[in-house]
């Protein structure tokens, strides 16, 4: 052997104590090199500082050597009985050591056997050892103990050594034969060791027809286990190989066998020691293999064929038709491992044939194995392309497929079935897709169908009056006795329709108003199980996700939360999903501001809720009704005023323009005459139910002028309004302001007409003076009625002196119906100015 070229390691070299404690006994560094005047090798440790020798062992071939963590490397030297111990600066030296220690022992274990097979410590593997008895332990360990280099090398002989394999299974019969266990342990250790070398090439030759079971065989014999398996005894007696259709192609035959052989391989016999990457490989040898079995046959016109025409054949018998059933669901699974495109053409061609009719049949079978075997070929279809299910059910006379489904989800199948169906209706109702097929889906369920899953929700519930447990049919059968309904089935219908409401809001959203479909809904909160009352709760829930302002007003009129909120309160205070479920329920309501269901819990149910008030949920939605009662009385304030409020409130200023800008009084008068007769008509009786011919309100507790022909006025009634949103005081002022506005007399006497001239020819500073005072004077409500009496006593007087002065001048002053000439009109405005002028000297005095 060449000397074992290393480079120096720093070390520190420690020795165990009588005491038991580590003695230092320096630092340097170590390398491997022949021992003096001997062919061995061994450990050198020279002292870093002085270069002596702080370390000499011949390394040895007995198994003395520990790794430790990551840097150091502990042994008990039997020549000195002593402890001994290297610890490195760096983990990639002592793993350096570590594998030269390691060489060196391989070397001097197989020294005995050939000098020839290895060139040197690290010299690479020429040949394989030949395949003997005797042999066995070096092939052992050139397989097991080899490094990564050597792994490569030993692959490349594996692979370019044809007989390798055959003469290594000869080997392990004879053993088997002469029961010889040792020799057995070792072909096993070797098999798995070529396993793990994670070659596929090596898997391909190994997993031949011809050496595949005695490999399984080899793998039998684990030393680690204290009885022998019988890998080979279940292959060959309880696995049973079943040709629905005969299989011409050997090579297909071939394959199918391989697959199945590996499969179980993998998932049985090597579950213990494959990591990652086996899988994957034996994966790829599954898919592989799976591509060319399909392709084969789907290749293969006459085999397609002969398959559908014994599926369809009534003389073909009952247990060959399920055969043919299974092989078509295997068929249909394996054909996954097809490019995209390939299974999208083989699923076509197979809906050509008529498999979905097949189907149809199989889903009214009364054996339960067949019925999931056929869903499971739905969901294969539906998976790959759900429009080819669709196509077929929206084109199939009187629909019996889609109505099969619906009668499977009802049926208790036992293990789950219902709910392959439950996944089935919700893709084939899915809005995702588009298209008339779809549309046409969606029509036959809520004509036909959506009725029949109420019902039996309603007929599965003790509620008064209905009679639990009823049939229900349908166009095509009966659905069954409801009595006892599962209910797990009662679940999912209630699962599927919550689907319906966020996929097809609005045509489901009829059916709830016209048929009271969710207080059915909800009657399943009379259950004993929880989980269907938490599934109402659920339900309830995704109806108020759609914020549908109909259905809110429903829940409010028909209090269809009471069930609700009695459950909740006949749970007590048990933290558990119902109580969680309630809770959420009423935070959503909350948090999303579903102001008419805020006030309907509180006003309704508050009695109930209130021994609940120490939840941040209950006290969170108290919160809010509050906010919400304070909204509306806000609201309430700012617009109790009603429409035709707003028009009467127009109405007076636009009659004082016409009355100020009027040619003449009459136009004025039966301006005012028209415009209240159309008040009359068009206002029949008050927004607050008080009838309009109410008695008239007098104008003499507060008025701008206190005319004399005031009360004589009895025809006008001004209409009352509601006035929740002022004060008093701003009440009697907008009322005398309004009053005096709207007043337009329609027989007024001469005296009247003569005041009104006056005060339509009274300067502006005079005006805006009486009604500055007229305003300071009514907005003290105290004071109003003195205010009143003294405005009347004052300012009237003064200017009833004028009016009579000026009657006394003139004693007839004419209307402008008289016809007189625009000579005498002038003369009289003169004359009428000259006398307002005097009265407003003497008010100003």
């Amino acid at each position: 052997l060449k000397i074992l070229k290393t480079f120096f390691q720093r070390v520190k070299v420690y020795r165990l104590n009588d005491d038991g404690k580590w003695d230092d006994q320096g630092t340097g560094h170590v390398t491997v090199d022949y021992m003096e005047r001997s062919e061995e090798l061994g450990l050198f440790v020279i002292d870093e500082e002085d270069n002596e020798t702080l370390l000499l062992h011949r390394i040895s071939s007995d198994d003395i050597y520990r790794k430790q963590e990551d840097t150091i490397i502990s042994w008990r030297d039997p020549e000195y009985s002593t402890e001994l111990a290297l610890s490195f600066q760096e983990a990639t030296g002592c793993s350096f050591i570590w594998d030269n220690i390691s060489s060196v022992q391989r070397n001097l274990q197989f020294s005995t056997l050939s000098n020839e097979t290895f060139h040197s410590v690290t010299s690479e593997l020429r040949e394989l050892p030949t395949v003997e008895l005797s042999t066995l332990p070096l092939i052992l360990k050139t397989v097991v103990e080899s490094g990564i280099a050597d792994q490569m090398r030993l692959t490349e002989l594996l692979l370019n050594d044809r007989d390798f394999f055959r003469k290594l299974m000869n080997l392990f019969r004879i053993c088997e034969d002469l029961e010889n266990s040792d020799g057995l342990h070792m072909i096993f250790k070797i098999v798995r060791g070529i396993v793990l070398l994670n070659s596929p090439q090596i898997f391909e030759k190994i997993f031949h027809d011809d050496l595949i079971m005695d490999i399984i065989g080899s793998l039998e014999y684990d030393p680690e286990v204290p009885h022998t398996q019988q890998f080979r005894n279940f292959l060959k007696e309880h696995v049973v190989f079943k040709e629905a259709i005969p299989i011409k192609s050997p090579a297909v035959l071939s394959k199918i066998h391989q697959t199945y052989r590996v499969g179980y391989l993998k998932d049985v016999v090597l579950a213990r020691m494959l990591d990652d990457s086996m899988v994957a490989n034996l994966n790829s040898i599954i898919h592989a293999n799976n591509v060319l079995v399909v392709s084969s046959l789907k290749d293969d016109s006459t085999f397609i064929q002969e398959l559908f025409v014994r599926l369809r054949s009534p003389s073909t018998p009952d247990d060959s038709k399920k055969d043919l059933v299974y092989f078509l669901r295997e068929f249909c699974s394996v054909s996954k491992s097809l490019q995209m495109a390939m299974q999208l053409r083989l699923f076509r061609d197979l809906m050509n044939e008529g498999i979905f009719d097949i189907i149809t049949d199989v889903l009214q079978s009364p054996d339960k194995k067949l019925v999931l075997t056929g869903t499971d070929i739905l969901i294969l279809f539906l998976n790959q392309d759900p429009n080819l299910l669709r196509t077929h059910v929206a084109r199939q006379e009187g629909f019996p497929l889609f109505g099969l489904l619906i009668k499977g989800m009802v049926t208790d199948f036992g293990d789950n079935m219902h709910c392959q169906f439950l996944e089935i209706l919700r893709n084939l109702l899915d809005t995702y897709a588009s298209g008339v097929q779809r549309d046409t889906i969606v029509e036959i369920f809520y004509e036909k169908h959506l009725g029949q899953l109420i019902d039996i929700i309603t007929a599965s519930c003790p509620t008064e009056g209905l009679q639990s447990g009823k049939n229900i049919e349908d166009a095509d059968g009966r659905l069954g006795d409801t009595n006892g309904m599962k209910p797990e089935i009662l679940s999912n219908i209630c699962e599927l329709l919550c689907f319906c409401v966020l996929q097809h809001p609005y045509r489901i959203k009829s059916n709830f108003l016209q048929n009271n479909m969710i207080d059915k809904v909800v009657l399943l909160t009379q259950r004993k199980e929880k989980y269907l009352v938490v599934a109402a709760v659920r339900f309830i829930r995704t109806v108020l996700s759609r914020h549908d302002e109909h259905l809110i007003n429903y829940f409010v009129k028909n209090n269809t939360l009471k069930p609700i909120i009695d459950v909740f309160v006949a749970n007590g205070s048990r933290y558990n999903l119902l109580n969680s479920a309630v809770l959420e329920l009423l935070e959503y309501i909350k948090k999303e501001n579903l102001k008419l269901l805020v006030i309907h819990i509180i006003d309704s149910f508050w009695n109930q809720l209130s021994r609940f008030e120490n939840l941040s949920s209950i006290q969170a939605l108290k919160v809010k009704y509050d906010q919400c009662l304070e909204n509306c009385e806000m609201k309430g304030i700012l617009n109790t005023s009603d429409p035709r409020k707003r028009n009467d409130e127009r109405a007076p200023e636009k009659e004082e323009d016409d009355y100020f800008n009027g040619d003449s009084d009459e136009e004025d008068t039966a301006s005012a005459s028209v415009s209240r007769k159309q008040n009359e008509q068009s206002q029949p009786g008050l927004s607050n139910g008080v009838a309009t011919n109410c008695p008239p309100v007098s104008l003499r507790s507060g008025g701008l002028v206190d005319y004399e022909d005031d009360e004589d006025d009895e025809d006008y009634r001004p209409p009352q309004r509601k006035q929740p949103d002022t004060s008093d005081k701003d009440i009697e002022i907008m009322e005398v302001l309004w009053h005096k506005r709207k007043l337009a007399p329609q027989e007024e006497p001469e005296i009247v007409k003569k005041q009104r001239l006056v005060r339509k020819h009274k300067p502006k500073d005079g005006v805006l003076a009486s009604l500055c005072t007229t305003l300071s004077q009514a907005v003290l409500p105290g004071k109003k009625t003195t205010n009143a009496s003294e405005t009347s006593s004052c300012m009237p007087y003064e200017n009833k002196s004028s009016v009579e002065e000026s009657h006394e001048t003139n004693p007839a002053i004419p209307s402008s119906s008289d016809g007189s000439s625009s000579n005498s009109d002038e003369e009289n405005r003169r004359e009428n100015k000259s006398t307002a002028s005097k009265g407003y000297s003497n008010s100003s005095v």
